[in-house]
């Protein structure tokens, strides 16, 4: 993955660069050894690592726009990160860059329950937000699967989804507003405690903009009460065609559940063995969560199991309990971690029509054979979101080569299919190159000219999104 040189200018200033930043934050707040900063050198895309300049982690707004106007001075560039979840690459630093981690930025600032938000630190992890106001029977929507250690600024910055994006969408549907620093220490407020601000939705342009526009220091979100009730059902099937048929099939009927999950054989076999879920012997595997009350859940589940019926199903297992629904969930919920046991792997996120699912499907089976590489499907089927994990060998000369190669066929057979690049994982540098691939260069050239506005210079997150050709072209003019 190609990178931008670094600027000498700004590594020979370092000492000062970091005096300067010491000067505004306290005491242990700048991390500059080289071995202190081996640990902000990637994000979850561990296949790209590069040590930065230094870190910073600041515990306020106001020292969020300290840091940012010391850099905008110096010319030194910045990199927001969140909890190094990204799978995209999406705080991937570079040498001469700051990171700015917002993980101290986790206070809960407002809970307001009549009207139904939240406003906390960016820093504060995505089920924490939960955790603060579910005594009170209210819940926070979006759930990706790293919701235990991801934090919601790097959820805005993404627009993370989860398994339940389906009925409750995705963190845009579930944000109200931010508190936001731009690159020259401008703090600025978007949004609010309200749907709809007035005038230009400035939030919609934020939420998604992967750290290109400004930091985002505090959230407001929308919280709701919890359902009545949940329950899920495992279905098992001989054939991934079948299985994306089926899902197809459930949402032409018009029932909305609360979550459609995939798993493939690999998935299944390597979750089951690292969890001890108990799924079964089958090439396929659906899990489908409907919620409300005892009676609208029955109604809900009789339509689903008859649906699944028609498409010959080896397994349907419906929870009774609250144990049992959670050992249906176990398995999925912990399908990263178990495909990380066996091999490196790369998991992309690129968005379908849920009708091109046994196409897309057949597919990306037939690019393994190709490349000689093993894939695990899990994805948010409902939506058509997918996640192919394409496992190589990292030691082995050529693998990671050969993974990105398949990665880019993937994508790019997402977008031919009238999808996109990304569903919730950004384009950070992953999908970097790939854009010109579902953009124009009149699009590509509109979306630069929203970044230029908010940061002339260039400096927020460089070498990310935008094709290098691009941006790099764009900083020189900056400059």
């Amino acid at each position: 993955m190609e990178m931008p040189e670094p600027d000498t200018t700004v590594l020979s200033r370092k000492a000062q660069i970091v005096a300067r930043l010491q000067s505004v934050l306290p005491t242990g707040a700048v991390i500059h050894t080289p071995a202190e900063v081996r640990a902000y050198e990637c994000d979850a895309l561990t296949a790209y690592r590069c040590p930065p300049l230094c870190a910073v982690l600041p515990a306020s707004t106001d020292e969020v726009a300290a840091v940012l106007k010391i850099c905008h001075e110096l010319g030194v560039p910045v990199v927001p990160r969140g909890a190094g979840t990204s799978l995209a690459g999406g705080s991937l630093p570079t040498a001469d860059c700051v990171i700015l981690g917002t993980a101290r930025l986790t206070a809960v600032i407002e809970t307001n329950y009549a009207d139904r938000y939240i406003r906390v630190g960016a820093g504060r992890t995505n089920l924490s937000v939960t955790g603060a106001v579910e005594a009170a029977g209210y819940f926070y929507a979006p759930d990706p699967s790293s919701q235990l250690a991801c934090a919601i600024a790097g959820n805005i910055a993404m627009n993370s989804g989860g398994a339940h994006c389906l009925k409750y969408g995705v963190t845009t549907n579930n944000l109200l507003g931010v508190t936001m620093v731009l690159m020259d220490g401008t703090v600025t407020e978007i949004g609010g405690a309200h749907l709809d601000a007035g005038g230009l939705d400035l939030l919609g342009v934020i939420c998604g903009s992967e750290g290109q526009l400004g930091v985002v220091t505090e959230a407001t979100l929308r919280i709701l009460h919890k359902p009545e009730g949940a329950r899920p059902v495992l279905m098992g099937f001989n054939d991934n065609a079948v299985a994306g048929a089926c899902v197809a099939d459930i949402i032409k009927a018009g029932v909305l559940p609360v979550a459609i999950e995939f798993m493939d054989r690999l998935c299944i076999e390597t979750t089951d063995r690292f969890s001890g879920a108990g799924y079964p012997d089958c090439e396929a595997l659906l899990i489908v969560e409907v919620e409300g009350s005892p009676a609208e859940i029955d109604a809900q589940l009789a339509l689903i199991l008859d649906i699944a019926r028609r498409h010959d199903p080896v397994e349907l297992r419906e929870a009774r309990t609250e144990a049992e629904a959670a050992r249906i969930w176990l398995g999925r919920k912990s399908a990263f971690g178990a495909l990380g046991q066996i091999a490196d792997y790369m998991c992309l996120d690129g968005t379908i029509p849920v009708s091109s699912l046994p196409m897309v499907l057949r597919r990306i089976g037939e690019l393994s054979e190709h490349y000689g590489l093993q894939v695990g499907n899990v994805f948010h089927a409902g939506d058509g979101n997918m996640h192919p994990l394409i496992c190589y060998d990292a030691n082995k000369p050529g693998d990671l080569d050969r993974c990105e190669a398949m990665g880019a066929d993937i994508l790019k057979l997402c977008v031919d299919a009238g999808g996109c690049l990304t569903g919730e994982h950004g384009v950070g540098v992953e999908k970097r190159d790939l854009m010109l691939h579902q953009y124009a260069p009149e699009d590509l050239e509109a979306q630069m000219a929203v970044k230029d506005v908010f940061d002339p210079a260039w400096l927020l997150n460089p070498a990310k999104v935008f094709p290098l050709a691009c941006s790099a072209g764009r900083r020189m003019a900056a400059e």
